[in-house]
């Protein structure tokens, strides 16, 4: 699995331990407890603060953007019962039905 890929399968996979053994003040626990209300409400908040920072040209906060926007994701993909592997899995079959 490539280095780019890989950070995001350990932060799926820290979702799950924290889902399974709560630490306490962990935000992701926060958000597991609080339900898919409030991980939609941080995804477009994040979609929002993205948008604006590409538009301001401010790269460093872009890429703060970017990585809180890819958390936030790994988690709604975790309590949607979906991982990491079947987007990349998606991504292939639309590359190869495009090439």
């Amino acid at each position: 699995m490539a280095a780019t890929a890989k950070i995001l399968e350990e932060l799926y996979q820290l979702t799950v331990e924290r889902d399974k053994d709560p630490v306490a003040g962990s935000y992701t626990n926060y958000l597991l407890d609080k339900g898919s209300d409030r991980i939609l409400l941080k995804l477009g908040e994040q979609c929002l603060s993205l948008i604006l920072a590409t538009k301001n040209e401010e790269d460093e906060q872009l890429k703060n953007e970017l990585a809180d926007l890819l958390y936030h994701l790994t988690v709604l993909l975790y309590t949607r019962g979906l991982d990491w592997q079947e987007i990349y899995e998606e991504l292939e079959k639309r590359r190869r039905e495009n090439a």
